[in-house]
Formats: structure tokens, sequence, C-alpha cells
């Protein structure tokens, strides 16, 4: 069973390398790594086999999954026994042979508040979380051995009603040990359809990596409809070096990551900076131009190479000529706006708050795009 496992890893390794779609442009020397982390099957409390999730996620162009299934919870036992925790894992894994998708082995720490559920990936071996009676270990027993595998552990949905009646997000005394062991790593902010501002704020003061995850249970067009543009799966981008596991391991440690969440982009301040570099320009025409009869007004063309929407507040001191201070760039489109600068100018500094580019508890990005004018 070991050289099978071994086997499955080197596939998901060799698929990855072959992933395709592009979401957001990323700087020379790092690839946005496209993730759902935190994902179900039959062999824990979902309702569809593991090939299901790798057919979703490759019609999704994702780069990365995850199933994570459920230690205390397996609610199909009595139809699909399966003593082998690492089943899902292997079913899927050798089911995406040559396809660009990688599957990283994961399973989900299923416990009362507090604690709550916690999920970790690229674990070794899920029957190790098990003791020689064949129960689930208890959770302090079970977080180490999530870390003694090497695992990147995170608190999922800590804002989930079920657990947190009025859906806020806070620490109990044990994850502030946890925290301090260094044995938990990341957080969901964003859990299925829901956004919790206290996770983010959290991730932040505790330097945790900030995570979005579908944690379908269902068929994934059933949650979230891929024809309404605005409501594709939550997914974790992953600002790695290179397209491999381990490159990419490191960065989730590292806590290089941010959320694509409805029209959202949320992450911390310096990964979003670096995303709305790549993905938002802006590109001169100068002053001389047939649209209007003068010389001191200048046209710019604003740019989104990205999937998601732009949505612009400008804070400088010019005004526009045809607009207001407030644009939005549909997906991977431009727009031409006209500036009165009053004076001609050789360059030109245009400050910008991102409305939907979210950094902390109700705080946008904020970033100035400096132009040369021809």
């Amino acid at each position: 069973m070991k050289k099978l496992k071994y086997i499955l890893i080197l596939f998901s390794i060799i698929n990855y390398a072959q992933g395709v779609k592009t979401f957001f442009e990323s700087p020379e020397g790092k690839h946005f790594i496209s993730a759902d982390l935190h994902i179900h099957t039959v062999f824990s409390d979902g309702s569809v086999w593991p090939t299901i999730r790798v057919d979703e996620a490759l019609k999704d162009s994702i780069d990365m999954i995850s199933l994570t299934e459920h230690l205390e919870y397996q609610s199909h036992l009595r139809d699909i026994p399966h003593p082998d925790r690492n089943r899902s894992f292997q079913i899927a894994g050798g089911y995406v042979k040559n396809q660009p998708l990688a599957v990283v082995h994961g399973t989900e720490i299923t416990k009362g508040m507090p604690p709550g559920h916690f999920n970790a990936i690229f674990i070794n071996d899920a029957n190790k979380f098990f003791d020689n009676e064949k129960k689930p270990l208890d959770f302090n027993k079970a977080i180490k051995e999530a870390n003694k595998q090497g695992a990147f552990v995170f608190w999922n949905h800590p804002h989930w009603e079920s657990q947190r009646r009025d859906g806020i997000a806070r620490l109990d005394p044990v994850h502030n040990e946890i925290i301090n062991k260094n044995y938990l790593h990341g957080i969901e902010v964003v859990n299925m359809s829901t956004f919790s501002e206290e996770a983010l704020q959290i991730a932040l003061e505790n330097d945790l990596t900030i995570m979005g995850t579908s944690d379908v249970h269902v068929l994934i067009d059933w949650d979230f409809n891929n024809e309404k543009e605005s409501y594709h799966r939550p997914l974790t981008f992953i600002i790695s070096e290179n397209r491999t596991l381990k490159s990419t391991s490191d960065a989730l440690f590292n806590g290089d990551t941010f959320i694509w969440f409805h029209d959202l982009i949320i992450g911390k301040e310096e990964n979003l900076k670096m995303v709305a570099h790549e993905n938002f320009s802006i590109k001169s025409h100068g002053y001389d131009f047939k649209d209007y009869n003068s010389k001191q007004i200048l046209k710019l063309e604003l740019i989104n190479s990205s999937v998601v929407p732009l949505k612009l507040r400008y804070t400088g001191e010019y005004n526009f000529h045809t607009e207001f201070n407030f644009f939005e760039i549909k997906p991977r489109s431009k727009i031409e706006v006209y500036l009165k600068t009053i004076k001609i100018l050789d360059n030109l500094e245009l400050p910008f708050e991102i409305l939907n580019y979210v950094i902390a508890p109700k705080t946008n990005l904020s970033i100035t795009k400096n132009i040369s004018i021809k």
C-alpha cells in the first residue's frame, strides 16, 4: 500500500506542473496557484465519489484540491465500509493521472467547539489519527499527529453558526494554546457562502494564513452556479515560487495567499498589492487626440487583466471630464477616461482605493499608479 501511495503522490507532482488556467496575472518569478483545500466525498459526509471531485476541479480549471474527509464522522460506512482512511485520496490520486491537477492528501479533525474543526493537508497517513482501538485521537493528540506528519493545519469555519450562534469567530484558550505552540498555521476567512471579518482580524493579529474554501458536500454546481460569473466556488490562491508541491506548501506556511470570493479579493496588504500591481494597469494616450478640442485633457485607458471586476475610487486631486471618481472595470476589459490636469504633465501619480480588495475589516486596498504621459 505504501508503494501505491507514493506513486499517487508522484502522479500529483507531475500533473501539477501541467496547470494551464490563468485567473490573475502574476509577477515574474511567482505563480498564483488556485486551490480548494476543503472538500468532501462519500468517504465522509459528502454525496459524490472522489472521481467526481477531480472532474469538477478539472472543469473549473483549478490547480490543486484536497479531499478532507472527517475523521470522526463517516455517514456512509454501512454502504461503503473502508477501514483504510486514505482510500478517498488514493482513488482521486489514481484517477487524476495525466490531468492538470494536483490532489494532495488531507483530512478533517472534527471536534465540538471549542476547539471546532481543523483541516490538515500534506499528511502522510490518515490512519495514524486513530488509536489502537480504531477510535479517533482526542484533539491534542490529533493536532500533534498532524504536525508530526508535517501537515499544514488550518481552522475551519470558526464563524460557523452551528458552533458560534452569533456567527462571530473568536479565540478560546485552546486556540491560543495551539497558536502559541505553532500547531495552527491558517484560518478560514471564507467558507462556502460566508465571509468572516472577525476571522480575518484573527488571522492578521496572529500571523495565520488566510484561507477560503468551498467545503462542498454535494455537486459543486448545486452549491456554486458557474453560469453566474460572480458565484463561483471560493478559491485560495497560493503565491508560490514555482509550480511544485514543495514550493506551494512552503508558501502556505509563509502566509502567501489571497482569496477570491464572489467579486471580493481578500488577503494581507502586501499580497493584494502584488495582485493589483499585475492586474490593474493604466495606459496614457496623451493630450493630443481627436475626442476633445483641448490639449489640457489627458486621455487614459484603465485596464483590468484579471477574471474579477475592478471597483475603483479615485482619491487624487484632479477631476475627470466625463466621469466622477468611481469606476468599475469588468473582467479582462478596459475603459477610457479623461482627466483634466490643467497643465501639460510628463508624469502623473494616480491614487485609487480598490473597493473590492479587502485587507482588513472595513478596510480596502489603496494603491498609487505612476503614469508616464506620452
